[in-house]
């Protein structure tokens, strides 16, 4: 898919070291002044929590456009089912803990959805995988055995240096997997396409600025991988930089129709910080896999 407007005309790109592209805005998205913030509380900032909560499916019923800073308890019991989710203090206050979480870049795609189209499925969270590992697409969305062989392809100016870390994610997969992954000789033909965005990028998920929303996918039959350009990207791991291979490996997770685990250490987990170590697949992501294609 095309850009709307030109990367030539936005990307600012800095050697700061082999294979790193460094971005050119920051954001800040939850504030630490709310640490301690809980039930009663009316504190500047509670909105973004709110939203925070909302985009990945802990709260409803939240208008972008009303600005209540109220601290309700409804927020604590988004608050306490996130905190639940991610096998954090089960206490319904923005703890430190919590907060730290909060702040960490990471995938696009909710955690748990309300009957919403998000990425073209919806994703939903049952009583046995809220408590422990991988999840699925509803109905467990899935690739046809007619296209176990996936074709892809790099659209526009995705960086070279980064192709090979994206192919050797679709390596690990294919290790552990009955698919095989092959380039597309025309790009209308692929099932998979990679590209670098950014902002508004007519997807209908536009993205937020640095350390936010890091990449985004859509699940089997669609296939799209969209990488935020105002992120520091990296080959590897690198200070400051974010893995280029590790978020392309949990990208292809949801392309092939798995949603997000409640595993730390999977790579479906859906939180990456920067200069995190390169990493093959988890037990859990294989399992999930395994699981979810199994005859």
């Amino acid at each position: 898919m095309a850009l709307q407007f030109s990367l030539q005309l936005f990307l600012l790109i800095a050697s700061i070291a082999p294979h790193v592209i460094t971005a050119r805005v920051r954001h800040t998205h939850i504030s630490s002044h709310l640490q301690g913030s809980r039930i009663g509380n009316n504190i500047e900032g509670i909105h973004n929590v709110k939203l925070y909560l909302k985009r990945y499916g802990y709260l409803t019923n939240v208008e972008s456009t009303n600005s209540n800073n109220t601290f309700d308890v409804l927020l604590e019991s988004a608050i306490k089912t996130f905190q639940k989710y991610h096998s954090l203090n089960v206490s319904g206050v923005i703890d430190e803990e919590t907060l730290t979480l909060m702040s960490l870049p990471r995938c696009g795609i909710p955690d748990i959805m309300h009957n919403i189209n998000v990425m073209d499925n919806n994703v939903q969270m049952n009583s046995s995988s809220f408590h422990s590992h991988f999840t699925f697409f509803p109905d467990n969305l899935k690739w046809p055995v007619s296209k176990y062989n996936l074709r892809y392809t790099f659209l526009d100016d995705f960086p070279n240096d980064f192709k090979e870390p994206v192919m050797n994610a679709m390596e690990q997969w294919a290790l552990f997997s009955l698919f095989r992954f092959s380039e597309a000789v025309e790009a209308q033909e692929a099932d998979i396409t990679f590209n670098f965005v950014r902002g508004n990028h007519g997807d209908g998920y536009p993205f937020d600025g640095k350390g936010g929303v890091l990449a985004h996918a859509f699940g089997p039959l669609d296939g799209r991988v969209h990488f935020d350009w105002d992120e520091d990207w990296a080959d590897g791991s690198v200070g400051g930089f974010i893995n280029v291979g590790m978020v392309a490996l949990h990208e292809l997770g949801h392309v092939l129709g798995l949603a997000h685990s409640t595993i730390r250490d999977a790579i479906m987990w859906p939180y990456m910080e920067a200069g995190e170590q390169t990493r093959g697949l988890q037990f859990d992501d294989i399992e999930g896999i395994q699981t979810l294609y199994a005859p």
